[in-house]
């Protein structure tokens, strides 16, 4: 197996193979969220500063389009290009678009390493929360450079290697996962401290960089067992990641059912590609 679940292509295949499951674990991390500005906001406000008026806008790495939407909300007289390697996602993307009426285009399916789009074609890029899923990160943002107009912008976006590890000492804890608090980050391969090295290696120029703290409550073990059933990060017996209702019984079997916190530094990079 690869040294961290998001490197390891069967993992992330099931992970993302349909928009239900990677849906069920954003919305209870999003739910659980007591601090933080929206990451979406964040990234539209940075685009704005950086990039006024683009022509072309790509969005790598796209899930389930919350950052594509966002965009063709903000420039409704641009082209939005999503790429996503997942099918699910990207006709999750494309009824999003349909029912908020914006004009966006989609890659059918696509690999971030191989983009099949012309070089320097795109006057501003996003990589939101997707680099750590990539074994060498600089060899896709130098991708995505290629794909850049000179002068163009991209704009990335990681966590902190150590985000929610609180959340790993309550599974270790349950007995349910011991091991849970010694595999590496999810997120070891792009994260908060090496991210902007990452960016400059694959010959981009880092013009901004925003860290922000993030804190989250989990209501209760019910509320968290929404989360850690789909974390690719813990090793759990089938029967409970399919069945959240079924992780959250087993975890009070062990442990004091109540709320849980943890926190996440997300850091945002706005880069240039050479003029």
């Amino acid at each position: 197996m690869s040294t961290t679940p998001f490197l390891d292509p069967d993992v992330t295949a099931s992970l993302y193979a349909t928009p239900r499951r990677l849906g069920q674990r954003t919305g209870a991390l999003h739910r659980a969220k007591t601090t933080g500005a929206d990451a979406t906001t964040t990234i539209t406000t940075l685009a704005t500063a950086s990039t006024p008026n683009p022509a072309w806008i790509l969005d790598v790495g796209c899930g389930r389009g919350t950052t594509t939407v966002a965009l063709a909300h903000r420039y409704p007289a641009a082209a939005v290009l999503g790429v996503d390697r997942s099918p699910g996602l990207l006709a999750v993307v494309q009824a999003r678009l349909v029912a908020e009426h914006r004009r966006a285009g989609l890659l059918p399916v696509a690999d971030f390493h191989h983009l099949p789009l012309p070089t320097g074609a795109f006057d501003l890029a996003v990589a939101s929360f997707c680099l750590y899923h990539a074994p060498e990160p600089a060899v896709v943002v130098a991708e995505i450079a290629r794909c850049l107009r000179p002068g163009g912008q991209l704009i990335a976006t990681t966590k902190s290697a150590d985000s929610y590890h609180d959340l790993d000492a309550v599974i270790a804890a349950s007995g349910l996962d011991p091991d849970a608090t010694h595999r590496p980050s999810l997120y070891q391969s792009f994260h908060t401290d090496n991210a902007a090295d990452v960016v400059a290696a694959a010959g981009l120029m880092i013009r901004r960089r925003l860290d922000q703290w993030h804190t989250f409550r989990f209501a209760d073990l019910g509320h968290l067992a929404e989360y850690a059933a789909t974390c690719p990060k813990y090793r759990l017996p089938p029967q409970v990641t399919a069945d959240p209702a079924m992780l959250a019984s087993q975890l009070r079997r062990h442990l004091p059912d109540g709320p849980v916190e943890t926190a996440s530094t997300v850091t945002y990079l706005v880069a240039a590609a050479p003029a």
